[in-house]
């Protein structure tokens, strides 16, 4: 059985770390308490992600954490990264998950409770539920769903989930309280004047919520 903890969710975006790097960024926030940094470059092309990667994967061994690649199949299986994530438009799970083979972790953005209920959990190993609220890190994000379209698709979800979308230390109780096994945060971290910080508080949001 594979085992991860979605609490604290990177999801790490080049411009916005562009001050520390995505790999200084991944490692302070993991020093925070992050649980899992998911490496998305939309437009940095296989070779950039695979060296990326790499390098983040060198960096965050023996964290515990750990790295998800974000759409690139080829790259994710490169680096040999712990699992790959894809967007509704970005495949067929079951392809992809022939593609990776059995041990990786696959995640799957859902948006709506159609493909919600369609997930087979002996392909999917957790969804990213959202947006839960609109964000400027994804501008062609689908219409945003709320705390109670959260909590619903949660429920409908066969396997555990990640809420993203616009999510910030304000939103970890009610995110926790629709069911989600944590939250997925991008602006939220990169780009603060600390990730390392950052991190720390929203860990210690979660952790209080849980009580």
């Amino acid at each position: 059985m594979k085992r991860f903890d979605l609490s604290l969710y990177l999801v790490l975006d080049p411009d916005l770390c562009a001050g520390y790097g995505m790999v200084e960024t991944a490692r302070a926030a993991v020093e925070g308490g992050t649980t899992i940094v998911q490496l998305r470059d939309k437009t940095g092309g296989t070779e950039r992600l695979v060296e990326t990667g790499l390098t983040l994967k060198r960096a965050l061994a023996g964290t515990g954490a750990l790295l998800i690649v974000n759409d690139d199949i080829e790259a994710a299986c490169r680096i040999g990264a712990d699992g790959l994530h894809i967007g509704q438009d970005d495949g067929d799970p079951a392809l992809a998950r022939k593609q990776i083979g059995k041990k990786m972790i696959l995640g799957v953005s859902v948006e709506t409770l159609e493909a919600t209920r369609r997930l087979d959990p002996g392909i999917v190993d957790y969804v990213g539920v959202g947006p839960v609220f609109a964000t400027a890190t994804k501008p062609d994000h689908k219409q945003p769903v709320g705390f109670d379209g959260l909590a619903a698709l949660v429920a409908a979800s066969p396997v555990p989930s990640v809420a993203i979308g616009g999510l910030k230390g304000s939103h970890v109780k009610a995110v926790l309280d629709a069911g989600a096994d944590g939250l997925a945060v991008v602006s939220a971290i990169c780009g603060t004047p600390d990730p390392r910080e950052a991190a720390r508080a929203l860990a210690i949001l979660i952790k209080e919520a849980r009580r």
